[in-house]
């Protein structure tokens, strides 16, 4: 279920977008994981896996501080944010790669709306 779905509340809709666009990017980087890792080679070093565990974590975790209204979840939406971009540096190496190029697209587009979110006044 879409988190435009449930009843939140007091939670805004550039908010919620942010909210999505984390679980929807945590999730593309743990299916992509699995994706290099059965693909091999490149697409499975130690560097570009572990980037892509990094930004499925912060992806989580800062969805949970937003939902939740930490007064850290601007900060961790700032971390977010860059994490992703390294995240999508990592994945546009394969640019001849259908699932790696989804991959960094979300992420870029997850680390725009975290970059937003971290400017957002508490």
């Amino acid at each position: 279920m879409a988190i435009q779905e449930l009843t939140l509340h007091q939670v805004n809709s550039e908010l919620q977008k942010c909210i999505q666009d984390c679980l929807d990017c945590g999730s593309i980087c743990l299916n992509t994981i699995t994706y290099c890792i059965q693909k091999g080679g490149q697409h499975a070093t130690a560097n570009h896996i572990k980037q892509m565990m990094d930004c499925a974590e912060i992806c989580q975790t800062s969805a949970n501080f937003m939902l939740r209204g930490s007064n850290f979840d601007t900060r961790t939406c700032a971390v977010c944010a860059e994490i992703c971009d390294q995240c999508a540096q990592s994945c546009e190496q394969f640019d001849d790669d259908d699932q790696m190029q989804a991959c960094a697209q979300m992420c870029r587009r997850c680390a725009e709306s975290c970059r937003q979110m971290s400017t957002v006044a508490v």
